[in-house]
């Protein structure tokens, strides 16, 4: 089929925006380097400024909704004898993005662990190589997926939502996520895609892989018109800017479902709030998303079978408890609740009454209790 001069422009009009983020990015990591060569010139030892991620540089924005750090930094020098492996980790970590990002090609942090070793840059394991890629993070002020750093795939995507794919290879090469009954991994090639248009008004969130293939075969996507994602527990990183973006750019609101229990509320409060973790970064976030359940109180409403909570947990919630985003709502409310029932119960436990009972019932009741959250 002809494409039309309309849809030609918009094509190029994407395709600029795309060399214009690698072209900033590219220019950004240039003058890092420039900063050390000139010490290198000056005769100086070469270092960088790293905003410090200790717990008392962190601090909640009631503005921003969500965690950022303050205006602490360290300097990590290659003077400092105990600083200089770190220091060249790093060093070597800025030229790889730079290299991954001119060339568009994507690494898994797996692989940045064992491609180091090809420039004899040591790291004792990925954790260490994983916390040399935060730094580089926050001396950027920019996410690894820019530079072209993912993790592994884990969550899903499925709904009427047309996307253009912007990746080397497939650029203007459409598709839509309904396409496919299992839904589609949420991965770079989806990540940085154009999002073209949708007929849906809504975001489903999931915190588990079975209940979106429930909502997959009962057809939620239709019946509430919306766009389905599975986030596989803890929303990745990969997911939080899609559901970000679905919002922004789209203009859809998203509710997020959780198991009953502490860890799925704050499943929920990273998706609206971001963690301490990427206090750093500013894009991973959506505000205005609603927890809807399994919330505490619906444990008791809705009669629903249970497990103990255990040691953990209820030492999460007290945790949770000392966060200032717990303070008040319906987080504090539930979490509350969590601490006197001492039980919990997950998304599963609706089908005690039924296996389309969560569909049927419970869903279309929360779904219009967002409209006054």
């Amino acid at each position: 089929m002809k494409t039309s001069k309309k849809e030609q422009t918009k094509i190029k009009e994407r395709s600029r925006k795309a060399d214009e983020k690698q072209k900033n990015i590219l220019e950004m990591l240039k003058s890092h380097g420039a900063t050390i060569y000139d010490d290198l010139d000056n005769g100086q030892f070469p270092k960088f400024s790293i905003p410090s991620r200790s717990v008392s540089n962190i601090v909640y924005d009631k503005k921003l909704r969500q965690y950022i750090l303050g205006t602490n930094a360290a300097v990590r020098s290659s003077r400092n004898s105990a600083q200089l492996r770190s220091f060249t980790q790093l060093m070597w970590l800025a030229f790889f993005a730079n290299r991954l990002t001119h060339e568009k090609k994507s690494s898994t942090l797996r692989d940045v662990y064992y491609s180091s070793q090809a420039f004899a840059i040591e790291f004792e394991d990925q954790s260490e190589s994983d916390n040399i890629i935060v730094d580089l993070e926050a001396v950027t002020s920019k996410p690894r997926e820019d530079f072209h750093i993912f993790p592994e795939e884990r969550s899903s995507i499925f709904g009427d939502l047309n996307i253009e794919y912007t990746i080397p290879g497939y650029e203007g090469k459409t598709m839509n996520l309904s396409n496919h009954p299992d839904g589609y991994s949420i991965g770079p090639s989806l990540t940085t895609a154009e999002l073209v248009d949708t007929s849906a008004e809504i975001v489903i969130a999931i915190e588990k892989g079975g209940l979106f293939t429930r909502f997959v075969e009962e057809q939620i996507d239709k019946k509430f018109k919306s766009i389905i994602i599975n986030t596989g527990g803890q929303a990745p990183r990969s997911t939080r800017t899609l559901l970000k973006r679905l919002h922004d750019e789209m203009g859809l609101p998203v509710i997020v479902l959780t198991d009953g229990d502490v860890y799925g509320e704050h499943i929920a409060m990273v998706i609206k709030s971001g963690s301490a973790n990427a206090a750093h970064l500013r894009e991973l976030t959506v505000p205005d998303a609603k927890w809807v359940g399994v919330w505490a109180t619906d444990i008791e409403k809705y009669k629903l079978p249970t497990i103990p909570m255990t040691e953990s947990d209820i030492k999460r919630c007290y945790d949770l408890q000392k966060d200032p985003r717990y303070q008040d709502g319906i987080w504090k409310k539930e979490l509350d609740v969590f601490l006197r029932l001492k039980r919990k119960a997950e998304l599963e436990a609706f089908s005690k009454y039924g296996l389309t009972n969560i569909t049927d019932k419970y869903l279309p009741q929360k779904l219009e209790l967002a409209k006054s959250l």
